[in-house]
């Protein structure tokens, strides 16, 4: 069974415990072996070795602690007479730990105290305060495992940081998927439901006494229902093949939202002409005309009448829908309204809607770039 990297940690653990003790081990045993002015490998030299090896499988949970175990393990080790190797590898891992999850602060101050410590029993011991040539050895070794420590604590602190940034990239470019779906979905069935809830009710209401006008309705209903069905077949097809190859909405299609709002007994008039618009803006402008029509239709108390006004600004176009729908009050604000100031909003524009003399009005400004 291969071993797989998201396994427990302690499994890198006890591999680098086993592979720096046995290192310190046989370099310390060979070295013994073949100069001839080393004393030989002693039992007690080899279990204070492997003693302070083990102590690497615990530095993570204790860095601080463990480095001035092992610091001293090793000085204890050198000043014995015992024959010479690397164990001092291993306070250079502990220190390099403790640089790496507590910072170059703490690791030069404690890395300090050891030397000075360290500094304090030669003197006792040997009554001199003159420094030999290992001390100046020890301070660059000190300064060097800090440095690589916190060179290494700062890149792997950018790398979290540029995984973090990614990973909220990602989330955030989900969710504005989700919402920009939401919103299609939206736009599409609620307006032809409306439109079918209307034609419904007046195919009831004159079944029996005007036949021909119940079957109008009808007519009405099942042209309502295609479209919805066919708008509904190109989204899921566009989710299906995780392509955005769906074809895009546009005011040169206003006239069918026009023809709907027409057949629920709305007069429509149109002033002015939207002209050639950004695909962008054309699509947020088409959308946001079918949802105020949509309103009109489902929320509007008896209006007969709708303006709708298409006017360019320099580097915006404007669009206004206004019904005569009588004691209109302010809105509280539903997935269709917060999905018009969406759209209005990702572009770049804004979306108002509220109550206006004698009836309620969507106002949407968006900006064209380059236009001036």
């Amino acid at each position: 069974m291969r071993w797989q990297p998201g396994w427990s940690p302690w499994v890198g653990r006890v591999v680098r415990t086993i592979v720096v003790t046995g290192f310190v081990l046989g370099a310390t045993s060979g070295a013994s072996r073949w100069d001839p002015a080393s004393p030989p490998m002693t039992p007690g030299a080899a279990l204070w070795l492997v003693g302070t090896g083990l102590t690497l499988l615990l530095v993570h949970r204790f860095p601080l602690t463990l480095f001035l175990v092992t610091a001293a393990s090793a000085f204890g080790y050198y000043a014995s007479g015992l024959p010479g190797g690397p164990v001092i590898l291993v306070p250079t891992i502990a220190l390099f730990v403790l640089t790496r999850q507590r910072g170059p602060l703490v690791a030069g101050i404690t890395g300090s105290c050891a030397l000075a410590a360290a500094y304090v029993v030669h003197v006792v011991t040997t009554g001199s305060f003159a420094l030999e040539a290992g001390a100046a050895f020890l301070v660059v070794w000190l300064t060097a495992v800090i440095g690589v420590g916190t060179a290494v604590r700062y890149q792997l602190d950018a790398l979290a940081a540029r995984r973090e940034q990614a990973d909220e990239h990602r989330h955030r470019l989900a969710e504005q998927e989700r919402l920009r779906i939401a919103r299609e979905v939206h736009d599409v069935v609620a307006h032809s439901l409306a439109m079918i809830n209307v034609q419904a009710g007046v195919a009831a209401h004159v079944a029996d006494r005007r036949p021909e006008q119940a079957k109008e309705a009808l007519l009405n209903i099942k042209a309502a229902s295609a479209s919805a069905l066919n708008d509904l077949r190109a989204t899921l097809a566009v989710l299906r093949s995780g392509e955005d190859k769906a074809p895009a909405p546009s005011l040169a299609q206003a006239a069918e939202l026009l023809d709907h709002a027409r057949d629920a007994g709305l007069s429509v008039d149109v002033h002015g002409e939207a002209g050639d618009l950004p695909a962008p803006v054309d699509a947020a402008a088409y959308r946001i005309l079918q949802e105020s029509l949509t309103n009109v239709v489902r929320h509007a108390d008896q209006p007969d009448h709708v303006d709708v006004r298409f006017e360019r600004k320099p580097g915006a176009f404007v669009m206004k829908v206004r019904d005569d729908g009588r004691g209109t009050a302010q809105p509280t604000p539903g997935h269709g309204l917060r999905g018009m100031g969406e759209r209005a909003a990702a572009l770049g524009g804004r979306c108002t809607a509220g109550p206006v003399d004698g009836g309620f009005e969507v106002c949407v400004e968006l900006p064209i770039e380059g236009e001036a």
